[in-house]
């Protein structure tokens, strides 16, 4: 099993962990606060431990559970440590007053401006942003393992972290090199709108055949 850090201590954060642990991963729990960190890890239990953006990267794969708004300042932050790595972006670039637009480039994502803020030989894969938290800590839609769409550009990391997903026992599919993050980030925009509509946080895309 992998080692993984998980940045951000809100709910994505608790649920990627629960099920990381579950999974049999090593997990490193990183915040701003280091008694938050300590308080998520304990509750995690497993071999789950604590530590703040001071501190090193455990993880082979690491997961970004920051708002978007503070995603390229933290992969800034750790420079070279993240060379090598596989980095899962679970960000969506919304407008935060609207909640109809994204706020990044037409032609660009969130995944892609992260890229451009890491060093080189960072692996950014997007994945998890087409899933509410409490659907993720279901784990499971109509008795269908949920799917989760990734992208990026480099094989080995979409294959760590696709392997990483089965072990969560949902199932990942394949979306394309980077630029497809856009379009993810704009599904995560319409499963917003229509949850929204609805008052059903349940909603996910489930791809069936």
């Amino acid at each position: 099993m992998s080692s993984i850090s998980i940045i951000g201590l809100g709910n994505m954060a608790r649920v990627l962990g629960v099920r990381a642990v579950a999974g049999g991963h090593s997990v490193q729990i990183i915040g701003r606060y280091a008694a938050q960190a300590a308080a998520l890890a304990d509750e995690l239990g497993g071999n789950a431990t604590a530590g703040t953006l001071a501190d090193p990267l455990a993880g082979d794969i690491v997961i970004l559970a920051v708002p978007y708004g503070s995603a390229a300042s933290v992969v800034s932050q750790y420079g070279t440590a993240l060379t090598g790595k596989a980095v899962i972006d679970i960000t969506n670039p919304f407008n935060l007053t609207t909640f109809t637009d994204l706020v990044t480039p037409d032609d660009s994502s969130a995944a892609q401006e992260i890229a451009k803020a890491a060093a080189p030989g960072t692996h950014v894969v997007k994945a998890f942003n087409t899933l509410f938290s409490g659907v993720l800590a279901t784990g499971e839609v109509a008795n269908r393992p949920l799917d989760v769409f990734i992208a990026g550009d480099d094989a080995g990391a979409k294959a760590s972290v696709a392997a990483f997903i089965e072990s969560l026992g949902l199932r990942p599919l394949d979306a394309g090199d980077l630029k497809m993050a856009h379009w993810l980030e704009g599904a995560g925009l319409l499963i917003l709108g229509q949850a929204a509509k609805a008052k059903d946080f349940s909603l996910s895309i489930k791809i069936l055949g």
